[in-house]
């Protein structure tokens, strides 16, 4: 017989203070358990917890750092340890939701070129979504996504810009 995960269904209850409209209810809720987990916690509760504040937060470049902190947190979680929570969880398959949100953060921060190189290791990792609402979902947002970054161009490197003024 398992134990409930304790933190997960705070975190959980965090979720629906977002979804029922009380961001900052959530914030406040994310902040004290992100602060009881901290860096050394669970990587598997850093991450889905980072993944949900990142959405939450006004400032592109603090939703950008939740959102790095997520990526980070999942390079540690096993699918063992995310079966844990769900049996049918891979943790490859958070990888396209990962990718998407850091893609769509650095176009807000106007960085066409990290939000391509995000979007595509979001495509690298679509076999990992099944052919259901929220793989059609996620896959229909990265082709959202990069239909606009393909009417943008690409933010140019300092190299880039150096060698230009030079020839």
């Amino acid at each position: 017989m398992s134990t409930e995960d304790q933190t997960m269904k705070r975190i959980g209850e965090a979720m629906a203070l977002q979804h029922a409209g009380d961001p900052g209810g959530a914030r406040r809720r994310f902040s004290e358990i992100w602060e009881e987990i901290a860096v050394d916690g669970d990587p598997f509760h850093r991450c889905v917890l980072a993944h949900h504040m990142a959405d939450l937060q006004p400032d592109p470049r603090d939703e950008l750092a939740w959102d790095l902190r997520a990526l980070e947190a999942a390079a540690s979680v096993s699918d063992d340890r995310a079966k844990q929570h769900d049996s049918s969880l891979a943790i490859r398959g958070f990888y396209p939701s990962l990718h998407l949100n850091l893609a769509a953060d650095f176009h807000k921060l106007a960085d066409t070129t990290q939000a391509r190189a995000h979007l595509a290791k979001a495509r690298e990792h679509f076999d990992a979504l099944n052919d259901d609402d929220y793989g059609r979902g996620i896959r229909s947002a990265v082709q959202r996504l990069a239909d606009q970054l393909g009417q943008e161009h690409p933010t140019p490197s300092p190299t880039a810009g150096e060698a230009n003024q030079s020839a």
